[in-house]
């Protein structure tokens, strides 16, 4: 036999679950809809930057950490280049980010006005009969008038039937 307790135990189990895959679903889709997040995916510089300056810090880190005196620390010039380096890394970095993502140039299409325009005047001569005759006069010269004449006779008219 079920108790009650059980069954509600299991019951706010499964709302808990939910909440936390809806909230996990919230946080990855604001992850990826943020623009920060979307520039440093799609920014080469900006990611070798934060590289640069993780790594430059995680040196000085494994340094400061030797277990040497604070006077020793100090004087270290590993250590002061180490640092150096990633706080410049840092600064290209924020830099970066506080002017924006960088703009893609407007991608040019040099023969689709050209297209447009083959295709509006193809229209027009296929609509309009006497813009296509003086297409055809222009390039190939006035068409001759022209009456035809036969130059045999016409058979002779039956003659009536005799009755």
């Amino acid at each position: 036999m079920v108790k009650a307790t059980e069954v509600i135990d299991k019951e706010h189990h499964d709302m808990a679950a939910r909440t936390k895959k809806a909230k996990k679903a919230a946080s990855s889709a604001a992850a990826t809809t943020s623009p920060w997040v979307q520039r440093l995916v799609e920014d080469d510089e900006l990611r070798d930057n934060f590289r640069v300056a993780f790594e430059a810090a995680k040196d000085a880190y494994d340094r400061v950490s030797d277990g040497k005196g604070p006077k020793a620390l100090v004087e270290d010039k590993k250590v002061q280049k180490d640092l150096n380096k990633a706080a410049g890394a840092l600064k290209d970095a924020g830099a970066a980010l506080k002017d924006g993502p960088k703009k893609k140039p407007k991608k040019r299409h040099p023969f689709r006005k050209l297209l447009i325009a083959f295709v509006l005047a193809g229209a027009a001569l296929a609509i309009s009969e006497d813009l296509r005759t003086k297409v055809l006069d222009a390039l190939f010269g006035k068409e001759e008038e022209f009456e035809y004449t036969s130059t045999t006779t016409p058979p002779a008219p039956p003659a009536p039937p005799a009755a």
